[in-house]
């Protein structure tokens, strides 16, 4: 160790304790995954000198308030991840209630083995290194991961309410994401897509502010490039784009369905794709056409709402499901369109080829895990 380096002991601790030469290792050897996880990782190295391997060139930014968790205490937090605290199953991860030995409420998610330790280990460290770029209040907070028999990832995790939620709140959760979906597209230092909109991913404060969370299938891209094109189609059925659905196809507008079709679960209480495989989009769409409100409001809430911002709602999450993306508005309009910055808009304005711009391109029942062409993640 260079004794004119504070940093080199410190940075070499880290280094051993997580063994990031063979996680990182397992990255580089996946070339198609180093181009999206690379660039997000800090180049140590040029910062603090030479460390004799090049491995560490590419350890990712840990920040000083992530805590390493040890497995003995995730296990104690979940009740040894009991499935009576399974809070969500996705494509890569499960994620678990726990509760901390100070009393805090968290979400753990523990990353999933399909069988490739190099895909896990690359899926981690992908999720570490865009959540290491992340500061917003509507994004979930980081405090701490474990590589201890197994990765995990653990997130602040205020609240789960199950109760039916009042219009002023779902009005508030609705500009919470949209404002935390427009830092990640326009006001991060990095361009991130994150893939995954869904009412599963949202978590709320204990005073219902929106937080954004799993970054597990998020990517970034540079500033010169138009879109991305990724496979497999990974999400959850229901939110997808059509242009990512059939082509592959990520770029911002990719996250703006996703949002449309959030704010109509917002508005009508109903999943995206119910139990009878309906999708949430096409039920809307007459409704949405001829502006029969009445219809697709949640019938619990009755009449108690605000019609100027119901309408605002419903307006942007039409304009949001538009069949084609440059028809999209980017998140930085939706802020200014859900708090009505721009002045009101009516319907008559956008309702031009009302049938071709709402997304029905594709029947639930022709798509199932056995054409391999998507992997589905449940709502």
């Amino acid at each position: 160790n260079d004794s004119s380096d504070p940093q080199k002991p410190v940075l070499q601790k880290w280094a051993d304790s997580f063994q990031w030469k063979s996680v990182i290792g397992s990255i580089k050897r996946k070339s198609a995954r180093s181009i999206s996880v690379i660039p997000l990782l800090t180049k140590l190295s040029k910062r603090h000198g030479s460390y004799g391997d090049e491995e560490l060139d590419c350890m990712p930014l840990l920040k000083a308030s992530w805590k390493n968790f040890s497995y003995l205490e995730l296990a104690i937090a979940t009740d040894n991840f009991s499935p009576e605290n399974l809070l969500g199953r996705g494509g890569h991860a499960l994620v678990y209630k726990g509760h901390l030995s100070d009393g805090q409420i968290v979400a753990v998610k523990k990353m999933v083995s399909n069988g490739d330790d190099e895909d896990l280990a690359g899926n981690f460290l992908t999720e570490l290194g865009i959540i290491a770029h992340i500061n917003h209040p509507n994004a979930a907070h980081l405090i701490g991961f474990s590589v201890d028999c197994g990765l995990h990832l653990k997130l602040f995790f205020p609240s789960d309410s199950k109760h039916c939620l009042d219009w002023s709140t779902r009005f508030k959760v609705a500009v919470g994401i949209s404002e935390g979906l427009k830092y990640l597209h326009h006001d991060c230092h990095r361009r991130i897509i994150h893939r995954d909109i869904t009412a599963s991913n949202i978590l709320l404060t204990e005073d219902y502010e929106a937080q954004i969370s799993d970054f597990g299938l998020a990517k970034w891209l540079p500033d010169k490039w138009a879109h991305h094109v990724v496979h497999p189609i990974e999400g959850t059925f229901g939110y997808l784009a059509p242009e990512y659905f059939m082509h592959g196809i990520v770029d911002e507008k990719t996250d703006v369905f996703a949002f449309g079709v959030l704010l109509l679960e917002i508005v009508t209480g109903r999943r995206a794709v119910d139990k009878s495989k309906q999708s949430l989009v096409i039920w809307a769409r007459p409704f949405l056409e001829s502006n029969q409100v009445k219809e697709l409001v949640d019938p619990r809430l009755k009449d108690d709402y605000n019609p100027s911002e119901l309408q605002q709602t419903l307006l942007t999450a039409s304009m949001c499901l538009s069949h084609l993306p440059t028809n999209r508005p980017t998140m930085t309009k939706v802020v200014k369109m859900l708090k009505n910055e721009d002045g009101p808009i009516e319907f008559h304005q956008i309702s031009c080829g009302r049938k071709a711009v709402i997304f029905d391109g594709y029947d639930l029942k022709d798509c199932s895990c056995k054409n391999n062409l998507y992997t589905m993640r449940p709502t």
